[in-house]
This record gives structure tokens, sequence and C-alpha cells, in this order.
């Protein structure tokens, strides 16, 4: 399943709002229309973000194609700023705003608005191309962790919908499945948003796979019980030492683990890992609207004028992290992700 991808002039993206009530697809023809899906959550999951931000510029370099390059540069820029500007805790997002501008920049001082604008789309095409390999390599990876039979908690979705295409937790998931492996989720439902519930239990009953939706509060009655085998959970940020910031509750699960003796694993694609923040603490964590809290599917569930706080991610400390899995294969405590990054980058220059 394809999340979003370029069709003629424009992103086509499934809105994920409307799932699973009904799979429908926005069009969106301009970066501001962009900048407010990613913003309202039409599109989530790092990977995801990223491409889709990346295909925002190329909708405003194609907007102006025909300007002169000094104005078309001030376009692209105002174009970043704003796409960046719409959530601030996904590494992917920056990191994909910052490739295009590079690529771009390398053309030189005298290429034209229409030079520009085609490599610009040449660059948002391929983060979206390489997302869907990555990804699927990182699955086959992860899979030679699962056990023969196995149950699998996972939290919030890091599924196709997390990423351009495969995901990055059910990814292994998938990949565990095609290889004949018995396997069955606990989908935790994902308070407030219901990320498990909504999109990860959609995902895995169109393949197929064996599930229950469990309220994110049943998990602790599941490992006491002996009845979770392995978690696998996704990223949205992963810091220099192996700290892992992922969709709240995440950190919760990570100790539920840990007290007893099941592993806690982390998938997700090299594009994921900061090298840059040398841990966890120093990742902005993104306070959404209390509404999201106060509400189910516009129901109010408190009473009227109470107050809520609504952070969005947590950090999982690195100590916690069983094993980190990406495509380049998986990697075991001691964590530097900066030589894992250095390592790819190295090998793609080769």
């Amino acid at each position: 399943m394809r999340t979003l991808d370029w069709v003629d002039d424009h992103l086509r993206m499934i809105d994920q709002r409307r799932l699973p009530y009904a799979l429908e697809y926005l069009e969106l023809h301009r970066w501001q229309d962009v900048a407010t899906a990613i913003a309202d959550m039409a599109v989530r999951g790092a990977p995801a973000i990223g491409a889709a931000a990346a295909f925002g510029l190329a909708l405003a370099a194609a907007q102006a194609s025909g300007a002169e390059p000094a104005d078309w540069w001030r376009g692209f820029d105002e174009a970043a700023a704003g796409l960046a500007a719409t959530r601030p805790t996904a590494v992917n997002l920056v990191w994909a705003l910052q490739r295009v501008r590079a690529a771009v920049a390398a053309l030189g001082a005298g290429a034209t608005a229409a030079e520009l604008a085609r490599a610009t789309l040449a660059e948002a095409r391929a983060i979206a191309a390489e997302d869907a390999a990555a990804n699927a390599a990182l699955g086959t990876h992860g899979a030679r962790l699962v056990p023969a039979q196995a149950r699998i908690l996972t939290h919030c979705n890091a599924g196709s919908l997390a990423t351009v295409e495969w995901g990055t937790a059910l990814a292994v998931v998938y990949k565990a499945h095609a290889a004949g492996k018995q396997v069955h989720v606990w989908v935790d439902e994902t308070r407030p948003r219901q990320q498990g519930a909504r999109l990860t239990a959609w995902e895995l009953q169109r393949e197929g796979i064996p599930l229950n939706l469990i309220s994110d509060t049943a998990a602790g009655r599941l490992f006491q019980t002996g009845q979770v085998d392995l978690v696998v959970v996704g990223a949205d940020r992963i810091a220099a030492n192996g700290d892992v910031v992922n969709k709240i509750g995440t950190y919760t699960v990570a100790l539920l683990a840990r007290e007893h003796g099941v592993p806690f694993y982390v998938a997700a694609p090299i594009s994921t890992l900061d090298p840059a923040t040398p841990c966890g603490a120093e990742v902005p964590i993104e306070e959404r609207s209390a509404a999201e809290v106060l509400q189910i599917n516009g129901q109010a569930i408190g009473p009227a004028g109470v107050t809520a706080a609504n952070p969005a991610f947590d950090v999982t400390p690195h100590r916690l992290v069983s094993a980190i899995i990406t495509e380049r294969g998986i990697h075991r405590p001691p964590y530097d992700m900066g030589a894992v990054v250095a390592a790819a980058g190295a090998e793609e220059r080769g």
C-alpha cells in the first residue's frame, strides 16, 4: 500500500483522519496544503512526513518555475520554513527539507528556475523511493528476531501508513508473516488519537494477520501473564546514544518489557537517526491540542471546563532498548547512531 505519491503534477496521499471508516485521498497542489495536512495529521509517521514535506517543496518549486532564480529561491526557502514549522519532533521532516535543498543547490548559480524545479521533484521522488526500499530491507532484518510462533505487542502505528510503503515496526511483522511464521499482534489503541485502533488494526486486518486490539492500560496484564513474546515499535527520532523518541506511551511499554524480560525492539530507517542530538532529553517534544484528550471523535469525555495536557511523544532511554533495526541490519548496545549514519553515508558515496 502506497501512502503517498506524486501523480501527474501534484501530491496524492491517503487522508488518515478518515480511517478506518473510509479510504479517501487528498489531492494537494500547493505546499501550504501539504503543511496543513502534516499539522492536522492527515499524514503522520516520521518517514511519511519527511517524504510529504519533500513533495511539498516540489509543489512550491513548480509554482515558481517561471520566476527569476533569486525569486525562485525566496519562494523555496519560504516553503521550507513553513513546512519545517508544522511538527517539531520527527527528525525526518527537517532531514528531508535539508536534503532537497542541498541537492538543488548543487546545480549552481547558473541554474534556471525550471531546472531547479525539476531537480526538486527528482530529489523528492528519490526520498520516497529510498524510504520504501529501506523499510522493506529493515523488515527483512527484523523478521530474523521473530520466533516461529510469536505474540507481538506494538504501539501507535508504524505500518505502511507511517511511511511511504511497508512501514517500520509492521514491516517486521509483514516480513515474518510472509516467511510463514505464526504471528499474533497485540495492538495498543494508542490514546489520544487512537492510531493503533484506527490505523494499525486496519492495516493488519487488510493483510489477514491475527490481532487483538487492547486498551493501552491492558498491556501490563498481558506482560504479567506471559502473553507477550516481544515488542516492536517505530520511532520519530533516535538520538546519538540510542534514546528513542516515539508516540506517547512507548516509554511505559518499554518499562513493562524490561520488568518482564521481554525483548523491546525499535524499527526505523536511517533517516530517523539523529546523530547531531546527543540524547533524548534534547529533543523538542510536541504539545498538541488539549481537545485531543478531552474528546473522542468529537464527543466530550470530560466535564466542562476541565483542562488537559497532551504531550505527543515520550523518550525511551537506550538502556531499555534491546536492539534497533534499520535497513543496514540489527544494532545492539552500546549504541552509536553517528557511526551507523556515517557508515551508511560512506557506502552511498562508494
